[in-house]
C-alpha cells in the first residue's frame, strides 16, 4: 500500500483467518514458553518473541509498526510519554561526558529535560537559535557532540524547522539529526525525506487526537551508519556486556538503534505504555489523515480572523502568507502545518490573560493538539520553569497565547473569540 491514508487504517496489524480485525489488547505482564531454553534465547536476543511487557508487548509493537510505516522508517518503539521518547532517543547514544545541540525553541518540558535533568547525568546540551546561518551554527559543534535535535514545528512558537540545513550540519560532523515531529505528524511532514535520521512523537497529541492516553514513539530511518562513526557511538559499536558482548550495529544492522533502546533502556527504565493506551492510540491513528486536514483549515481561518482584528497585536502561523516561516512551510509541509498558532493581545501579558479568562467554548488546558479547541499562556503554564532570559531565547514572548484549533465549526470558534475580545480593554 502506498498512500498514507490507507496506511493509517491498515498498517501494523495484519489479521489472519478468524482473528480480530482490530488490534487485540494483549493485557498481560508475561508470556508462556514450553522450555527454559526457549526463554533463554529471548533474554540473549537470539530469538524474537515476548517474555515481559516491560520490554515489549504485541499490542504496542503493532501500533509502533503503523507509526513506523507512516514515517517511512525501518523500526520503531512506543514509550509511555513523549518526554520518555525524547529522553530515550538522546540517551540511547549519549552518556556522561557527551554533548549535543538542540534548538532553543523547543517545548519547555524538553528544554528542562535537556538543560537541567540530563545535565545532572553529565550530558551537556547547547541550545542554539535555529535561524542562524550554517557557518554560525557550525561553531557549536565539539569533538564530543553526538547529535542535533529540533522540532518540525516548535511548541509554542510554531516556527518551522529547516531540516536540510541541520541535516547538512549534523552529517558533516558525523552525527544524526533527531526531529520531534509531533505537531506536523507524518500526514503533513516526513522528516526522513529531508535528511532527519530519527523521529520522535508525543503520540498524546494529534496521533491520539482525543486526549485520552499519554504516549510517545521513536522511529529510526535506518539511514545513519553507526559503524562509519564507530568511535562516536560505542554503545552501538562495541560489545554490550549486559547481553554477553553483543555489538548492536553488527548484529542488528538497520534495526540496531531501536533494538538497543528496547532491550537496554526499556529494560532498565521501563517507560512502556499500557497496551490499553496503545489500543486507544491506534483508534486515533485511523482518522489522523482526515483530522489533520480539518485542523489546518480551521486554524488558517482563525489566524486570518485574528490577523485582521484591531485588538490583536500579532499572529504567528506559518500557513499565513507573509509569515516569516511561510516559505519553509510551503517547502516542507505543502499540505499544511498543523492546527496550532500563537498570537498576542494588544495590552500585553495581562490583556492576553484577561482574554483567555472570558472564553466560554474554548478551554484553558495544559493539553494541545486534540479534537477540541484549547489554549494556554506558556509563560504562566508550560514554560513557567524558565527564566525571562530563557523565555526570550526560546522566542516565548510574555503575551504569547498558544491556541490549538480543533475540528469544531470554525464560525462557532470565531464567535467565542470575538465575545472574549470585546471584554478586553486594550
Amino acid at each position: 500500500m502506498s498512500s498514507i491514508e490507507t496506511k493509517c487504517l491498515h498498517e501494523g496489524w495484519k489479521p489472519g483467518k478468524g482473528e480480530a480485525r482490530q488490534v487485540p489488547i494483549t493485557q498481560t505482564t508475561t508470556f508462556k514458553y514450553d522450555t527454559s531454553d526457549e526463554m533463554g534465547k529471548l533474554f540473549d536476543l537470539e530469538a524474537d518473541g515476548y517474555f515481559y511487557t516491560r520490554l515489549a508487548n504485541p499490542t504496542n509493537d503493532a501500533v509502533a509498526a503503523k507509526i513506523c510505516a507512516l514515517e517511512g522508517g525501518v523500526a520503531a518503539m512506543l514509550t509511555s510519554s513523549g518526554q520518555a521518547a525524547n529522553f530515550y532517543a538522546v540517551f540511547n547514544i549519549c552518556e556522561a561526558g557527551d554533548h549535543f545541540i538542540a534548538s532553543s525553541s523547543i517545548y519547555g518540558g524538553t528544554y528542562n529535560l535537556f538543560g537541567v535533568t540530563m545535565k545532572k547525568m553529565g550530558i551537556e546540551c547547547t541550545f542554539v537559535d535555529q535561524t542562524l546561518p550554517e557557518e554560525e551554527l557550525a561553531k557549536y559543534f565539539r569533538p564530543n557532540t553526538k547529535l542535533v535535535f529540533g522540532e518540525s514545528i516548535t511548541n509554542p512558537t510554531v516556527s518551522v524547522f529547516d531540516f536540510e540545513k541541520f541535516a547538512r550540519l549534523a552529517h558533516f560532523h558525523g552525527v544524526p539529526l533527531i526531529v520531534d515531529n509531533t505537531f506536523a505528524t507524518p500526514i503533513n511532514c516526513r522528516p526522513f525525506e529531508w535528511g532527519a535520521d530519527i523521529v520522535t512523537h508525543s503520540t498524546t497529541k494529534y496521533m491520539d487526537g482525543h486526549a485520552t492516553a499519554v504516549g510517545g514513539c521513536i522511529v529510526d530511518s535506518g539511514n545513519f551508519d553507526w559503524l562509519a562513526h564507530a568511535d562516536k557511538f560505542p554503545g552501538l559499536t562495541t560489545p554490550d556486556e549486559s547481553y554477553h558482548g553483543i555489538v548492536y550495529a553488527e548484529r542488528f544492522g538497520k534495526a540496531a538503534y531501536i533494538t538497543k533502546a528496547t532491550s537496554q533502556l526499556m529494560r532498565d527504565f521501563g517507560s512502556i505504555p499500557s497496551p490499553q493506551n496503545s489500543f486507544y492510540l491506534n483508534l486515533g491513528l485511523e482518522s489522523l489523515h482526515i483530522r489533520m486536514e480539518r485542523h489546518c483549515a480551521n486554524a488558517l481561518t482563525i489566524a486570518k480572523y485574528l490577523q485582521a482584528h484591531d485588538k490583536v497585536a500579532w499572529v504567528h502561523y506559518a500557513d499565513l502568507p507573509g509569515d516569516e516561516y511561510h516559505e519553509l512551510a510551503k517547502k516542507y509541509m505543502p499540505k499544511g502545518t498543523c492546527g496550532v498558532l500563537s498570537f498576542g493581545i494588544k495590552g500585553g501579558r495581562e490583556a492576553s490573560i484577561a482574554f483567555m479568562d472570558h472564553l466560554k467554548l474554548i478551554s484553558i488546558v495544559t493539553h494541545v493538539a486534540d479534537a477540541k479547541t484549547c489554549l494556554l499562556h506558556p509563560a504562566s503554564h508550560t514554560h513557567r520553569q524558565m527564566s525571562e532570559e530563557q523565555l526570550l531565547e526560546a522566542g516565548v514572548q510574555p503575551d504569547l497565547i498558544r491556541l490549538s484549533v480543533g475540528i469544531e465549526n470554525a464560525e462557532d470558534l470565531i464567535a467565542d473569540i470575538a465575545q472574549a475580545l470585546e471584554q478586553v480593554n486594550c
